[in-house]
């Protein structure tokens, strides 16, 4: 395990580093246990062998894996290397949220469907399963040279528009009671923008004109510099409810996801401001989420330093360390400082001594706040090839040109 840990920044083998556990600890796994080739899409309810566990598809998995898919052939192509493969799985994924992600009724994607694709489960106060759908269907239209999925990626954002505008949301506080706005919805439709901006170019002043609304909005209501915060949740107003378990919460991985997103926005655009928000928000969140004594990004605090609520609060998700990773080193390509590559080096070494299952490849999700394994569990509903290989595709490319 230890030729996977680095203290030091070598920029070259850190991208062949990242590279190889790309294509070979990552992808490797789900093409040969995930995708499934009898109807299409993939299955991520997997046990530490590739042995499913749950034959139920989440909608949310069929968009990020088909971005990370497209994605990840396009990146590597650019380098001289050919994973026909990787399209072919793209094509299964899109094909299975065309054919049975929607319900016709009303135009709304399902959260989980069947194996065949017969509806499970319909979360009605969400519309992320469309905006992975979006992702995905932009990813594959950029890496396929198939444009008619860019404009599908655009329709479906019109309909993300119109659900947003229609109030059919199902709010999860009643709003006469306790009206409240959540970090969730502005940060993922920025992602969501960034990503269809790279698949229709000509869409460029609509859509940065939209990210210019959303980094508004985050910046109005969620970031704290009086309390060096990024919240999780507010009032409408974007003032803190202190009453209440999920009005202190704060969600450190949430917060530093969308810093770099932030950061990566600043930099595309040549705009400090931005990059300065961004890495600020990534500071104060490595300083309330970052173990001090086990190492880790921890899953949830709270902003008056009360007791956690739930029974996860200090345990240790794939997913956080992985926007650790990925925002220290955009902070360092902001700012040339090096008590970035210092956090970058801390979770980057944290991550690969507690992650990978060296034994049958891929990653582990869950673990105990002390490092303890959890559960062996690949995937479920929510994990599954996307954060982890985002992880290695931006730090491959970061290392490439920092």
């Amino acid at each position: 395990m230890t030729e996977k840990i680095t203290e030091k920044f070598d920029k070259k083998t850190l991208a062949q580093f990242y590279k190889k556990s790309l294509v070979h600890d990552e992808l490797a796994f789900w093409l040969k246990y995930g995708i499934d080739k009898k109807y299409g899409g993939i299955c991520t309810g997997l046990d530490r062998n590739g042995n499913l566990l749950e034959t139920d598809k989440s909608i949310w998995f069929q968009g990020r894996a088909l971005w990370t898919f497209a994605n990840a052939y396009k990146i590597l192509s650019e380098r001289g290397e050919k994973h026909s493969e990787y399209l072919e799985a793209c094509q299964l994924l899109a094909d299975f949220i065309e054919k049975h992600a929607t319900d016709k009724s009303d135009g709304r994607m399902y959260f989980r469907v069947t194996a065949d694709g017969k509806p499970v489960v319909k979360r009605l106060r969400y519309y992320f399963s469309e905006t992975f759908a979006v992702i995905g269907f932009a990813a594959f239209a950029r890496a396929s040279g198939k444009t008619e999925y860019a404009q599908k990626a655009f329709e479906l954002f019109n309909k993300i528009e119109a659900i947003r505008m229609g109030n059919v949301l199902v709010p999860k506080f009643n709003p006469n009671t306790r009206p409240s706005r959540g970090f969730g919805e502005p940060m993922i439709l920025l992602n969501t923008l960034a990503e269809l901006r790279l698949a229709l170019p000509e869409k460029q002043t609509y859509i940065e004109s939209y990210i210019d609304t959303l980094l508004y909005e985050i910046k109005k209501y969620f970031v704290k510099p009086e309390l060096k915060a990024v919240l999780e949740q507010c009032a409408t107003d974007g003032s803190v409810q202190h009453e209440h378990f999920e009005g202190r919460l704060l969600n450190p991985g949430h917060a530093i996801e969308g810093s770099w997103f932030i950061m990566k926005e600043g930099l595309l655009r040549n705009n400090e401001a931005l990059q300065k928000l961004g890495v600020q928000m990534f500071d104060w969140m490595w300083e309330r989420g970052w173990d001090k004594e086990y190492g880790g990004i921890i899953y949830y605090r709270d902003i008056d330093n009360k007791p956690g609520n739930e029974y996860w609060h200090d345990m240790k998700f794939w997913w956080p360390q992985c926007e650790a990773i990925i925002a220290s080193l955009y902070a360092y390509k902001i700012t040339h400082d090096d008590k970035y590559l210092d956090k970058f080096a801390s979770a980057h070494n944290y991550f690969n001594r507690h992650f990978p299952d060296e034994e049958y490849g891929e990653y582990f999700g869950y673990f105990h706040r002390d490092g303890t394994l959890s559960t062996p569990v690949k995937g479920n509903m929510y994990k599954g090839p996307f954060h982890i290989p985002r992880m290695h595709m931006e730090c491959m490319v970061l290392c490439e040109t920092i």
